[in-house]
């Protein structure tokens, strides 16, 4: 089969080099960390191996997710699809014991990208590590959504000793639940080598979706209430290696955070070990901001974690494609996880037409030359009693930036002159205001009539 493309033509010209077969793909993504939770990002936590992927590669300073929650963001990464278009409206983050979430997630004919790159493109698919996509029937799990191979968990969070939400079990091997003790870091980054290490006898492409639960906070079980809780779950050994950061959230925060940098260095090295790593698109990027509660960070951003504001939805992004990317390429496009969707189809090889979504391929810019700086994103976040949050809405079309809070009120930011948020512009240019509101709301009603959704 002859497959052309952005990717071959690329080749052709000389802005790549070698290899026509299709590139291995691995996406690493990290939970809950902010900006100014990587080294290479300005942070005091020392992140080397992940920092080395953007050292031989390109490091973006203009990532955005698709949201600023869990659930939604996994969902726009997976299907390239703004989480509005999700039929179960999936803006919040889905709980694992709430009664109503037990039939909410991806549902059958949500397509995600790794059934794509399955059916469409002969890959081995698989997903090691955090799902959060649907946790109740058998059909909301990641097997009937692409996936060869699931080895993780299905809830927003785990005891990284027990492997339980709380002593509720939620570890699978494929569809199967499995008893396991150690450290959810290590056991992720365990299961990922021993996947890496069987790839030479597979003979095929694969995509490997290495989903980690740190640096989030685990969830362990209060014996005196009888209940869940959150905590910070670090390993004394790792606790040492930070103790010169004073506050203790944040220092077991980055003991977290280094146990999950060491788990990325053992996978790249296995990588290279078993000669993968030429042929491999390296993806490190993080599913939102971080949470200062429990030790993230996100400044100089304004923000955190469920806002969206910049310190909500702008993420850390490194890549590495040795001979395809050159080492230390930087960019300032303005792109979101979104786009991965196409840019892994772009790759790949697939032909045809692709399900709707909401991403452009990215694969032009790797090079690190200015690609379509001007674009239009728009995120919104539902409410949810349980955590006592209520819905936002903010729209980017170019350098401008629509916010509604709920808490705090109606913003435009000029990103380009202000890029921490500070001075809110809507009483100086009023018309700019008004239309990327009415842009804002118009294409949130559009997102959820396609979804089948009432306003």
């Amino acid at each position: 089969m002859i497959r052309l493309g952005l990717f071959s033509l690329l080749i052709a010209f000389g802005q790549l080099t070698v290899a026509t077969d299709p590139p291995n793909i691995l996406l690493i993504f990290s939970d809950d960390q902010g900006v100014n939770d990587l080294s290479s990002y300005g942070s005091e936590i020392p992140t080397p191996n992940i920092d080395r992927i953007g050292e031989e590669g390109i490091r973006f300073t203009q990532f955005y997710s698709a949201s600023s929650i869990c659930t939604p963001s996994r969902y726009g990464l997976l299907t390239g699809q703004n989480p509005l278009r999700s039929q179960d409206a999936l803006l919040g983050a889905l709980m694992f014991m709430a009664d109503e979430d037990e039939e909410r997630g991806i549902q059958p004919h949500e397509t995600t990208i790794a059934e794509i790159l399955r059916d469409r493109a002969g890959y081995d698919t698989a997903l090691i590590g955090k799902w959060h996509l649907g946790h109740g029937d058998e059909s909301l799990r990641p097997l009937n959504h692409g996936f060869d191979t699931f080895i993780g968990h299905t809830g927003g969070c785990i005891d990284f000793f027990t492997m339980t939400y709380g002593i509720i079990p939620d570890w699978y091997h494929g569809s199967q639940h499995v008893s396991e003790n150690g450290y959810a870091t290590e056991l992720i980054t365990g299961e990922a080598i021993e996947y890496l290490t069987s790839q030479k006898e597979r003979r095929k492409p694969f995509f490997l979706y290495l989903a980690y639960n740190a640096p989030h906070f685990g969830k362990g079980y209060s014996p005196s209430e009888k209940k869940p809780v959150n905590l910070m779950q670090p390993q004394a050994a790792e606790l040492k290696r930070v103790d010169f950061i004073e506050d203790k959230i944040r220092r077991e925060f980055a003991a977290m955070t280094v146990s999950l940098d060491d788990g990325v260095g053992e996978v790249l090295k296995c990588l290279r070990e078993q000669g993968l790593e030429e042929n491999t698109w390296v993806i490190f990027l993080t599913d939102h901001g971080g949470d200062p509660t429990y030790g993230g960070s996100n400044l100089p951003l304004r923000g955190d974690k469920a806002t969206l504001f910049e310190g909500g939805i702008k993420v850390p992004c490194l890549m590495k494609w040795p001979g395809r990317i050159k080492p230390g390429t930087a960019s300032d496009d303005p792109l979101i996880s979104l786009d991965l969707f196409p840019s892994f189809c772009e790759v790949a090889g697939v032909t045809g037409e692709l399900p709707v979504h909401d991403g452009k391929s990215l694969v032009e810019g790797l090079d690190g030359q200015p690609g379509v700086p001007a674009r239009k994103f728009l995120w919104q976040t539902g409410s949810h009693a349980e955590l006592g949050r209520k819905p936002w809405i903010a729209y980017r079309d170019d350098q401008l930036k629509y916010v509604s809070s709920p808490e705090e009120g109606e913003f435009l930011f000029d990103l380009s002159k202000d890029p921490h948020e500070i001075s809110d512009l809507k009483e100086e240019q009023p018309g700019d205001f008004l239309r990327l509101k009415e842009a804002a709301l118009f294409s949130a009603r559009e997102y959820l009539r396609y979804a089948g959704q009432s306003e």
